[in-house]
């Protein structure tokens, strides 16, 4: 039965950031009652809390290094962190999606198609393989696991939270402070030894660690959901990694401000044109490939004249494309000619610049490495993609044939 319970959470999130030159600050100082009859169930969240408490935590124990076992965490303790993070939601503004924009932007992001017809109201995301459908019920550790949940009743996403993590449980739910008052012990599978487990009020920090994980929570589906740009910026600077996999693993390319600071952040070195693969293109669960074509404009914004730390890696992830065997079966003839169109199209017109003045030859490395003519043949049935002025560029590039053919060695 849900009863009312009153959980007093203090959120302090301060975002700084910078819009147009300008200094902003958000600050969200509320002391708030979460719950009510219809939103919060008093007691899954006490009944998973003592649960929790009594198993203590292992965040400061090298589990596999200890010989301790992995415990799952249950579907009711998923619920829990879900009732808590979508009142917290609330608390901050957020504005869940109907149904069919929250689908559409699940599948543009993650690429995860909700089938309406299923009872299940949980989807698994995992970031290291995002093909990987299983339900994952492990804590993050982010070497065995690493993935978020989306709950498509509350339409929110969230990576699993132990309630600790996220409330001050000692004072909301005082009475049950004697269960950390009890040594933890399981036995390791190393000499079956006896390891005592860390009861949570025992990690450092765990009150910044909550805060954060509250931040976290709010920024990711502010954002995502409800397109702010505020949240947008705190997440670059405190939660690099989640906005980097969301290009690199998933990608989303519809940002124009995170892709450039995706691009900005991602090692570009000639030695390794490989690196570049996950910046120009991403292939879809069903082996489809998505081009990365918005890259162009960005990478426009950031090259400044005889910026060679662009011109170089760029000319070297031509040759990589046209001449290494295992991206060419592993990216379509279609699509390798049509990003290889766009990369020496972008990059020829920087040779006509007199603000560049580059010479880094590219259109005719296609000519000098497509031996078989398959991609010249592609880009022509195609009508060089529409590509203005392509054709007249490529006839004109052929003046450097002979300088071209030097540089490679003859």
């Amino acid at each position: 039965m849900k009863i009312k319970i009153i959980i007093v959470l203090v959120i302090n999130f301060y975002v700084v950031c910078y819009a147009q030159g300008t200094k902003i600050e958000v600050k969200k100082d509320r002391t708030s009652n979460i719950g009510s009859d219809d939103n919060i169930n008093d007691t899954i969240i006490e009944t998973v809390l003592v649960k929790q408490l009594k198993q203590g935590t292992t965040q400061t124990i090298d589990e596999a290094g200890a010989g301790l076992s992995k415990i799952q965490f249950g579907i009711d303790e998923l619920e829990a962190t879900l009732q808590i993070a979508d009142e917290v939601l609330k608390l901050n503004g957020f504005k869940a999606l109907d149904t069919d924009n929250f689908n559409k932007k699940v599948k543009n992001v993650f690429g995860r198609i909700i089938d309406p017809k299923s009872k299940s109201i949980f989807l698994h995301v995992n970031f290291f393989d995002k093909c990987d459908r299983d339900f994952v019920m492990y804590n993050n550790n982010e070497i065995d696991y690493d993935g978020i949940f989306i709950e498509k009743q509350r339409k929110i996403i969230l990576k699993f939270y132990y309630i600790p993590e996220l409330i001050d449980y000692q004072k909301q739910y005082s009475k049950l402070n004697n269960i950390e008052n009890t040594k933890i012990i399981r036995k390791s599978s190393i000499d079956n030894l006896e390891i005592e487990i860390p009861h949570w009020k025992d990690i450092p920090n765990l009150k910044d660690q909550r805060k954060k994980n509250i931040q976290t929570i709010v920024a990711r589906n502010m954002y995502l959901f409800n397109d702010s740009r505020a949240y947008f910026k705190w997440l670059l600077l405190n939660d690099q990694s989640f906005m980097e996999k969301l290009v690199t693993n998933f990608g989303y390319y519809d940002d124009k401000e995170l892709l450039k600071w995706v691009v900005e952040n991602t090692k570009v070195d000639s030695n390794t044109p490989n690196e570049l693969d996950k910046i120009f293109w991403n292939k879809k669960c069903d082996g489809t490939v998505k081009l990365n074509l918005e890259i162009f404009p960005v990478l426009k914004d950031i090259i400044k004249s005889n910026d060679i730390d662009y011109f170089e890696p760029l000319k070297e992830y031509v040759m990589y494309l046209l001449t290494n065997k295992e991206i060419r079966k592993e990216l379509p003839l279609q699509d390798r000619a049509k990003l290889l169109a766009h990369l020496v199209y972008f990059g020829e017109q920087y040779r006509y610049d007199k603000n560049y003045n580059d010479k880094s030859y590219f259109m005719q490395r296609i000519w000098m490495r497509d031996i078989d003519d398959s991609v010249k043949k592609e880009i022509i049935r195609n009508n060089y993609y529409n590509l203005p002025d392509y054709k007249n560029l490529y006839e004109k590039s052929e003046e450097y044939q002979n300088a071209l053919v030097d540089e490679n060695g003859g």
